[in-house]
């Protein structure tokens, strides 16, 4: 009885993928404060930060602006496109010189029912994004500004994804801190202070983020 030989598994690589130009992707190097898409505009791409860091912001019709995510390197941004979004309800801007890979929609879409080990990296980053939502949606309603800064600055630091007790946060300016929390400047100017008298965050080569900040979440 004959048996049918098994073709060859075709390794595929998500990074690979991703680095390599052409087939409906385009690697683009931006500068600090340079806008990859606007609210209003056309969705027609899915984004992925090879190396950098990206913010997201909404504008509101009577002009205030919110900052609603920073991303950084091995983030997804503009997926909505994947979906019935026609147009982008975010603008997003560079906050250092970044390198973003421009991936178009119907070459998002092929890959994705092409490849499952693509489709599992795109889907697990999914996934914790969408628990970090509602995470900060919860800290949004039911914790103080204190905290909700406090919070905030652990998760740029990447606490608890590192072995470090003391992480640098790269540059990031008092109002983007406010916007993300809900705040004003002049408050999270009190709490960064307040922050460094106690020993919990100080400025030497950068904001270092100690993990003794950790007590003022848990405190009630």
């Amino acid at each position: 009885m004959k048996t049918m030989a098994r073709k060859p598994t075709t390794f595929f690589d998500p990074m690979a993928f991703l680095a390599i130009v052409g087939g409906g992707k385009t690697v683009l190097k931006t500068r600090e404060n340079q806008i990859l898409f606007s609210q209003g505009d056309a969705a027609d791409a899915v984004f992925y930060i090879m190396e950098g860091k990206v913010k997201l912001t909404v504008l509101s019709a009577k002009g205030k602006e919110a900052v609603i995510a920073v991303l950084e390197r091995k983030a997804f941004f503009g997926e909505a496109c994947l979906t019935a979004q026609m147009v982008r309800i975010s603008t997003a801007t560079s906050m250092a010189d970044s390198t973003v890979i421009r991936i178009e929609r119907k070459a998002m879409i092929r890959v994705l029912h092409e490849e499952p080990t693509f489709s599992e990296l795109f889907m697990t980053y999914l996934l914790s994004r969408n628990i970090r939502i509602e995470e900060d949606l919860v800290d949004q309603l039911f914790n103080s500004s204190e905290k909700r800064l406090a919070r905030i600055l652990l998760l740029l630091a990447h606490f608890g994804k590192e072995s470090k007790a003391e992480l640098i946060i790269p540059k990031i300016s008092q109002e983007t801190l406010a916007d993300m929390i809900g705040t004003t400047r002049s408050r999270v100017s009190f709490f960064m202070n307040k922050f460094r008298k106690l020993g919990f965050v100080d400025n030497d080569g950068g904001l270092r983020v100690h993990s003794s900040l950790l007590n003022i979440i848990l405190h009630d």
